[in-house]
């Protein structure tokens, strides 16, 4: 039987102190060591990104994983990129949701018997904070997944950019993307685009970048209903575990990382990734604001830390319709150990 654990990669310093943006891979050793206990092959698994960096294809992938000290012989368990070389490896799964008729979810999350997700709850610049449903919805899914949940209408065409060299056009096999015969530039036909995400991988040189305008509350619908997709691939409950250690304001999808706004924490797991999150941030919320930090001066214990930066974001980011679709309950019972 195989398990499968997620993780985000990144880790930089900030001022005088190091933080963490991902959960450091000794904290997940004994989860492993437990789980090899019980008779499983576990594997520690992400999926690519859908922009362009260290973790938009495999080969890249495996490399930065390996930097960030994720070694199978001092852990115990191989790193499989589970949605392929290219990020086309993926299962269609049914939803008939709101949004997501079909989810796009990276076959080998898919393939896996069981799964545990290995969160570092944090900010998010878009969702509002990151947690387990974040790196369950986004974190499981294809390229096409993330596309679809990030936007319908393919990508954006920078001719400017453009060299002319044809690496897209040769990896979209819809031909959405040609060059147009006047300017030698890329364009797109939007009607024959699939949303696969393979362009920005193959393109070099910024001539495609991802369309981000989207409702935000349709974002976090969409998220949602990708995490309703990746659970329905499991037949047991699936154990969501997060870190709210070192909560900085952002993910680590901008390249950098700030001061944690609020004391460390501790570690909360449950079968359940509704309740998880929403015991994670009503514990950031309540503790003690740190500064300097993003946070405004003027914030308190039991303000909402996150809405406080990221004011966009709708009051419950996500929470209420993640309920509301049967993900799990927002009623929860800490139970301290």
């Amino acid at each position: 039987m195989c398990k499968a654990a997620t993780w985000p990669p990144s880790r930089f310093i900030s001022g005088n102190r190091e933080s963490r943006v991902f959960c450091a891979p000794l904290w997940i050793k004994p989860i492993i060591d437990f789980l090899k206990k019980s008779g499983a092959r576990p594997f520690l698994t992400d999926a690519s990104t859908l922009y362009v960096g260290q973790r938009g294809e495999a080969v890249s992938h495996h490399m930065c994983a390996a930097r960030h000290g994720w070694d199978p012989l001092v852990l115990g368990a191989p790193v499989i990129i589970a949605d392929g070389l290219k990020g086309d490896n993926e299962v269609a799964v049914p939803v008939h949701g709101k949004h997501i008729e079909d989810a796009y979810i990276a076959g080998d999350i898919a393939s896996a018997d069981f799964l545990v997700s290995v969160n570092h709850f944090k900010g998010h610049e878009l969702a509002g904070y990151g947690g387990a449903l974040k790196n369950l919805g986004m974190g499981c899914a294809s390229k096409r997944g993330k596309m679809q949940q990030h936007y319908s209408t393919g990508p954006i065409p920078h001719p400017d950019h453009c060299v002319g060299c044809e690496s897209c056009v040769r990896v979209c096999r819809t031909g959405a993307l040609y060059l147009d015969e006047e300017t030698g530039k890329i364009a797109l036909d939007p009607e024959k685009c699939v949303g696969c995400g393979g362009c920005f991988v193959a393109c070099r040189h910024n001539g495609l970048t991802v369309n981000w305008e989207i409702g935000v509350q349709d974002f976090l619908e969409r998220m949602m209903e990708y995490v309703k997709g990746v659970l329905a691939t499991k037949k047991k409950p699936c154990l969501h575990v997060n870190f709210v250690m070192d909560v900085v304001p952002d993910c680590d999808c901008v390249g950098f990382t700030d001061a944690p706004i609020c004391p460390d924490i501790g570690i909360l797991a449950s079968f359940d990734p509704v309740a998880v999150d929403q015991a994670s941030m009503d514990l950031v919320n309540e503790a003690q604001p740190l500064f300097p930090s993003k946070l405004p001066e003027l914030t308190q214990p039991g303000d909402n830390k996150f809405l406080a930066i990221h004011n966009h974001v709708p009051e419950h980011m996500g929470l209420d319709y993640a309920e509301a679709i049967g993900l799990g309950t927002r009623d929860y019972q800490l139970v301290r150990m």
